[in-house]
């Protein structure tokens, strides 16, 4: 019987065990199962995590096998190899999809059925590849997407107009990767036209500030690698968040990656769209107002992933 207060965690690598620690922390769970290809790693992440207990909400944390997943509500796969310095995300398909190649088969021998939430990246590759790997309805297989990139979006925003990140209202879509884009059209502060606001704090030069804090953006995860050599806190916050939508069924907005059946004239892929999640992972893809330059600019982060998914076997 499915446990919606249960979660999985496949790979305890630096993003698995960001999560778990973010998961911890929520205490949305009652159960969480890490399992890893190195089983002695899973151990002792459960086991620190564990200790941790006594402060934290009262959870099972324990190394598991897929057996123990099934009955999962929510499986969270991390597993894959690291974006090094100089690699892009779409450099990484090779070897992530052979890994997908060796977990896929497992869950779904295991009757999932729960949400299968994917973080590896190339995340909108190997969202649709679990897909169609998985047999699992559409809206039960989704990706991490550009929940994180809209992250980053609204706080160099709020960095930039010295105003509550939260306060900002804004998206990055497409690709979770070097041809994501910001909507720029539908931005606002608590509902004040974004270049409205930008001029009552000063700033006139709009599309000096839009290229600069969208490069900063598109970015950020090449200068975070650079310098420590991965990204995983920010990821853990947004995989915190994701999950706090289906398990409290919050049916929240977030651009989450998605398979596409033919929603902004798009389909035989997944994208990063703004998405209605809940319960049931996906609730509804939503088909948000672009101008002509954005719709242009989705079309060809499609067109370039398009490419990429016709390259692999599924």
């Amino acid at each position: 019987m499915l446990n919606i207060r249960k979660a999985a965690i496949v790979g305890c690598g630096f993003v698995g065990s960001s999560i778990a620690f973010r998961l911890v922390q929520q205490g949305l769970f009652s159960e969480l199962v890490l399992i890893d290809a190195n089983r002695s790693k899973a151990e002792g992440e459960a086991m620190d995590l564990s200790h941790g207990l006594p402060y934290a909400a009262s959870m099972d944390i324990y190394a598991g096998d897929y057996d123990d997943a099934a009955d999962c509500g929510l499986m969270i796969v991390t597993a894959g190899a690291n974006q090094k310095p100089g690699e892009t995300r779409l450099d990484l398909i090779g070897k992530n999809v052979a890994i997908l190649r060796s977990i896929i088969p497992e869950i779904r021998r295991r009757h999932f059925d729960g949400v299968l939430l994917v973080v590896s990246n190339p995340v909108d590759v190997l969202t649709y590849a679990a897909w169609r790997m998985s047999g699992l309805p559409a809206g039960r297989v989704i990706g991490s997407g550009t929940v994180l990139d809209t992250a980053r979006l609204k706080h160099l925003l709020g960095q930039h107009l010295q105003v509550d990140s939260r306060n900002v209202h804004a998206v990055i879509i497409g690709e979770h990767g070097d041809s994501e884009l910001a909507v720029w059209s539908g931005a606002n502060v608590s509902g004040i036209d974004l270049n409205h606001f930008c001029e009552l704090r000063g700033h006139y030069n709009h599309a000096d500030s839009m290229r600069r804090i969208y490069e900063g953006v598109r970015d950020s995860a090449y200068q975070i690698i650079a310098r420590k050599g991965a990204t995983y806190y920010g990821i853990a916050m947004a995989v915190g968040r994701i999950a706090e939508c289906i398990v409290l069924d919050q049916e929240s907005v977030l651009p989450v990656s998605v398979v596409l059946e033919g929603q902004y004239g798009l389909d035989g892929l997944c994208l990063s769209i703004p998405s209605i999640v809940g319960k049931n992972g996906l609730e509804k893809i939503l088909e948000i107002p672009l101008s002509l330059e954005e719709e242009a600019a989705l079309h060809t982060s499609a067109a370039q992933l398009k490419s990429v998914i016709a390259q692999l076997e599924l």
